[in-house]
């Protein structure tokens, strides 16, 4: 046997052709997804189960893990805050190690002054069901020092997917032949069977559970068979609450051999017509430079913004002339976006959100809240 370790920079051709496939092309629950990415990357399913464990424990994939559907399981919002300078590193520390329910976290900035450039602090937020965003962000200002905050939840979502190794090369315009599908972000109520599982599904693997039985250990840790596991997966995959199985790459810091995935974070904002921000967001999300696309209301604070997208890439120019592809796109279209704007990505982190009520209530003991006083009133948000 070979004592020769396996790469695990991405761009081994070996390497970049598993991850093109395992960022973000592996839909939904898969009884056996490394051997559905084997099938779609042309490798043999022993080589993608080492290079993703070596690449895991390399650091060059941050994590592994099966993704939910969390708008439909959870209420979610991209929260922007308003921080003194002088506590806008504090406060960025402070939301992503102690504050379970704040996944990314990250420090933006514009090019000039522009309505909304006082929020530094931007964050996504889920709130487990039957708790209130509004009093979770309240309790959040008090312990960051924030002056304000304004809550954006997604009303739409019309991208949602990584997939940064692929989306490297792309030609500024390049899209889908169709404008983007449309998803709701409805919420889905859980039985206590389905939570089982689906806390179970949800946590990061560790490099030695990258296993072609990957779902057995699973199975157990939820007291079931692994055909009721699989079962009640499967169910939780029609109702539309499980995502992809995906690695996830250290996208922001430098990876094993001094390599970036990406270099530039730009949050694109648009202010596109009243009554046509489901048509505005389908055509942003039909190019393929677009990792996520959103109507979310920024409201005055943000200059009358509704629609939201992600794109990342390892020159700023290149995601100017993206931005630029998009917005001649609406224009010829007759979308008469009223405004926009580029936030760009500094300091960043990322983790999953909590999303059960029972870690709520524990997180509410351990601050020293009552519960119940935590509980949604059905506040307009």
């Amino acid at each position: 046997m070979s004592t020769v370790a396996n790469p695990v920079e991405i761009d081994d051709p070996v390497n970049t052709s598993i991850l093109r496939v395992s960022e973000d092309r592996i839909q939904g629950f898969q009884i056996d997804p490394f051997g559905k990415i084997a099938e779609l990357s042309g490798q043999p399913v022993d080589t993608v189960i080492d290079r993703i464990r070596g690449m895991l424990d390399a650091g060059t994939i941050r994590r592994v893990r099966q993704t939910l559907m969390a708008t439909n399981l959870a209420a979610g919002a991209l929260i922007a805050w308003r921080v003194p300078p002088a506590d806008l590193e504090q406060a960025f520390s402070n939301l992503f190690e102690t504050d379970p329910f704040t996944g990314h976290v990250v420090i933006r900035s514009t090019d000039s002054e522009t309505p909304g450039s006082a929020y530094r602090l931007w964050t996504t937020l889920k709130v487990p069901q039957g708790f209130s965003m509004r009093k979770h962000c309240e309790f959040l200002k008090k312990r960051i020092n924030a002056i304000d905050y304004k809550i954006m939840p997604a009303k739409r979502v019309f991208a949602l997917g990584v997939g940064h190794l692929r989306r490297r090369g792309l030609e500024p315009g390049s899209r889908a032949d169709e404008p983007a599908e449309v998803h709701l972000t409805e919420i889905v109520k859980l039985d206590e069977t389905e939570w089982r599982v689906l806390i179970a599904l949800k946590r990061e693997f560790a490099p030695d559970e990258i296993v072609r039985d990957v779902w057995g250990a699973r199975a157990k840790e939820a007291e079931m068979s692994l055909n009721d596991f699989s079962a009640v997966a499967e169910r939780l995959c029609e109702r539309g609450v499980i995502g992809r199985f995906s690695t996830f790459l250290e996208h922001v810091k430098p990876t094993a051999g001094d390599l970036r995935v990406t270099r530039y974070n730009a949050l694109f904002h648009w202010a596109a017509p009243v009554g046509r921000e489901i048509e505005a967001g389908r055509e942003v999300g039909r190019h393929h430079i677009m990792t996520h696309a959103y109507w979310r209301e920024g409201g005055p604070e943000f200059a009358g913004v509704n629609i939201m997208g992600v794109a990342h890439g390892l020159e700023k120019d290149q995601i100017l002339a993206h931005k630029h592809a998009i917005d001649e796109h609406l224009r010829e279209l007759g979308l008469d976006i009223s405004y926009s704007n580029v936030f760009w990505g500094g300091r960043s982190e990322i983790k999953p959100s909590e999303i059960s009520p029972i870690a709520y209530r524990q997180f509410c003991e351990d601050q020293g809240l009552d519960p119940a006083s935590m509980r949604d009133e059905a506040e307009a948000i």
